[in-house]
């Protein structure tokens, strides 16, 4: 008997001291709201947006290059709204929509499992409420103090409107990507239609954009863009929408997108930054003014580089793309071309299309190298290799024997550059790679070192910005100044730190290399005569892929050939037609005065005889 009146004494202090703490939680809680609550934006906001916003891009003089304008689209009631696309947007954003009253619980517990399962974050628990209080009256900053705003404001919305109108507030101010703020401004950049005139597989594509304006753009990414597409539509067919032959009759559907200009303006650049516009300053609640990076000069270079290119040897070579960057040396984009008619296709090739690098990618294995201690007059053996069942071989099918670094980058040798890698190690590659600017994912296969892992023209080309500037890594960037139409700065780009991420004398090494490669190498057709340069070729298997990337003391250039479908060119290395136009631009881009010097040194001799040893001792048995 006393036993159990000891145990129940002990339940009763438990559930006793839980209660208490429960209630001192809830009051930590109610307390912590109330401090957040005490700085909420001002709710009497919601109805002041301007109908339209316009925006105008100045260059890096002050000129205007471009503007859009009606980028925040006409409010539409829902009725003016496709049912499909409602339809869409409730089925992909949240399904519980109807029932909940601004926070899901039950959509909450879904993602944080599907997270804990995955990993990673891949499902958010947010509800259109939460998102249309967010694109309201939030600024795009990441924080428990926002995040908490936003439940209070989206419980807030849920006692103030009906569920339609919650939901029609949303469709009119949500960013859609380009530029677009609400489904009218959307409609009418990507298809250049009103709303109403939008079909099912059209809903489903703008429906998709929510997640993720800037990565699902049919613009920057038309296949991934598609993909979402049709995850939209199963959640259609699943959500009790549409039936699997409607949903099937959808996907069969072509989409056509609306489109201006050619590759000679600005137009790639301007989407470009603007997908980043609110990253910086949230949503434009008027019209804006953007100092951008761009050099108007550089730019109509770099537009009639391509333009010309392939006009001249498109058809001929079978090349049907081509696109261009340019770089200063601290990461400022003076020009991109992102394809040869921007009114055809508003794709950017120059920051969305991933592609093999080929030998463009050789530089980061010889900074490994070099950084591991062999110099550029190092010896190595140009022979075959066999790593387990794979055997590199040579452009030109021949084994030179003994060659220094220097040739073996200069000439494009596969087998040097597969030897160095597996060397200092795949990983140890892979991370230099990323350390200079590479972002995309690398594959730690033997192959690595011959630039089989996809990339974006503009990482590759930022990754050899710190040979031209000492050894800094820097960030691409567009955007200077963000202002109001009266002055008011919303933005400034400050002078972020940059860290040196090659020591000055690898850095004079790896410009003693590249210059030599494209005085004497396979860049040879890109010498300048009247300005010091260095620079590398790279060509993928099959000449689906051609590139040069080079760069002076002020200017980092690269440039890609090739066709969207992946299509083989007729015998197009980077040492050919990337190469010459790599040439043209940069005569019309600099400036008549030298550039400043690359950092360089004298040559350092070969090192010393156990270093060679060392590194013969940790390729035997590979020859």
């Amino acid at each position: 008997m006393r036993e159990e009146n000891h145990r129940t004494s002990l339940i009763g202090k438990s559930l006793y001291w839980t209660l208490v703490g429960g209630l001192w939680a809830l009051v930590g809680v109610a307390g912590l709201m109330a401090l957040y609550a005490y700085d909420l934006p001002d709710t009497n906001s919601l109805h002041k947006t301007r109908m339209s916003s316009g925006i105008t891009i100045l260059g890096r003089d002050g000129a205007v290059i471009g503007s859009r304008g009606d980028t925040v689209g006409e409010s539409l009631s829902l009725h003016e709204i496709p049912r499909h696309l409602l339809q869409a947007v409730i089925a992909t954003e949240d399904r519980r929509f109807y029932e909940h009253g601004g926070i899901d619980p039950y959509g909450l517990a879904r993602a944080m499992a599907a997270n804990l399962w995955a990993g990673h974050v891949v499902q958010g628990g947010s509800t259109i409420t939460q998102q249309a209080a967010k694109n309201i009256f939030l600024t795009p900053e990441r924080s428990l103090r926002r995040k908490a705003q936003e439940l209070l404001l989206a419980l807030w919305l849920e006692h103030k409107f009906s569920k339609n109108e919650i939901l029609e507030l949303y469709l009119n101010r949500v960013y859609l990507g380009s530029g677009s703020y609400g489904i009218a401004a959307a409609a009418q950049k990507y298809f250049g239609k009103k709303v109403s005139e939008l079909s099912l597989p059209e809903c489903a594509m703008l429906a998709g954009l929510l997640k993720a304006p800037s990565r699902y753009s049919p613009i920057n990414d038309p296949a991934l863009a598609r993909q979402r597409q049709q995850q939209v539509l199963e959640n259609m067919v699943e959500a009790g929408y549409l039936t699997p032959r409607e949903q099937a009759v959808a996907l069969s559907h072509p989409l056509s997108f609306a489109g201006i200009g050619n590759s000679q303006d600005s137009q790639y650049f301007i989407d470009w930054i603007l997908d980043q516009l609110p990253d910086y300053i949230g949503r434009p609640e008027g019209d804006v003014v953007i100092v951008s990076s761009l050099d108007a000069r550089v730019q109509a270079a770099a537009g009639q580089t391509i333009t010309h290119a392939i006009a001249q040897d498109g058809a001929r070579l079978r090349v049907g793309q081509g696109a261009l960057l340019a770089l200063g040396p601290d990461g400022a984009v003076r020009a991109m071309v992102g394809g040869r008619a921007y009114g055809q296709s508003q794709f950017n090739r120059a920051t969305q299309a991933r592609r093999q690098p080929g030998s463009a990618f050789k530089p980061f294995i010889y900074v490994t190298a070099l950084e591991q201690g062999l110099y550029p007059d190092s010896i190595v053996r140009d022979s075959p290799i066999v790593l387990k069942n794979w055997s590199p071989k040579n452009f030109n099918k021949q084994y030179r024997g003994e060659v220094s670094l220097r040739v073996a980058l200069a000439e494009s040798i596969n087998t040097v550059a597969v030897k160095l890698a597996e060397m200092s190690g795949r990983e140890r590659v892979i991370r230099t790679a990323h350390r200079m600017g590479i972002v995309s994912e690398l594959t730690p296969t033997p192959a690595v070192a011959l630039g089989v892992s996809e990339v974006t023209l503009l990482e590759l080309t930022a990754a050899y910005a710190p040979f031209a500037n000492g050894g800094y890594a820097v960030p691409p960037y567009g955007i200077l100044e963000v202002r109001t139409a009266t002055g008011d700065v919303l933005y400034r780009r400050q002078h972020d730190f940059r860290p040196q991420i090659l020591d000055d004398t690898v850095s004079a090494q790896m410009n003693d290399m590249l210059t030599y490669a494209l005085r004497n190498g396979t860049g040879r057709a890109a010498a300048l005569a009247n300005h010091s340069a260095a620079g590398k070729t790279g060509t993928s298997q099959d000449y689906r892929d051609g590139w040069f990337i080079g760069y002076s003391g002020d200017l980092i250039t690269g440039i890609w050939f090739g066709n969207d479908d992946g299509g083989a060119m007729k015998a197009v290395t980077g040492g050919g037609l990337p190469a010459r136009n790599w040439k043209i631009f940069m005569n019309k881009a600099l400036a008549p005065e030298p550039a400043p010097a690359l950092l360089s040194g004298k040559r350092i001799a070969q090192p010393v005889q156990d270093l060679i040893s060392r590194f013969w001792r940790t390729l035997k048995g590979s020859d």
